[in-house]
């Protein structure tokens, strides 16, 4: 099964699309410029095979639902998020936001 809903993070819209898997979860949060997921994104492939494409992008280990992927901080990320100031260990939320050049507000 395949669930695609609208999500707001700090008033800012965004998709998150989950497919049930046999035995998993492929999650992901999407907007306009970049995206995070659960752990079945290569940030490797896209740093090194896809680097030309400047794909911006975060990873998060160990997350079951979309709630968890936007709690959790990432585990790894392309280059290029990293000049648009997204680190290892940005929570999620924070990391759509810089992807999409709005900063958070602190929590």
């Amino acid at each position: 099964m395949i669930e695609v809903q609208p999500i707001t993070i700090q008033g800012i819209g965004f998709t998150a699309i989950t497919v049930k898997l046999p035995k998993t979860n492929f999650m992901a949060v999407t907007g306009a410029d970049g995206y995070i997921m659960c752990g079945a994104l290569d940030v490797g492939l896209l740093n090194e095979k896809l680097k030309e494409r400047g794909i911006l992008a975060g990873r998060a280990v160990g997350v079951r639902t979309i709630d968890q992927l936007l709690d959790a901080p990432l585990e790894s990320v392309t280059l290029a998020a990293e000049e648009k100031g997204v680190k290892k260990g940005t929570i999620g939320s924070d990391a759509m936001l810089l992807l999409h050049g709005i900063t958070p507000e602190a929590k």
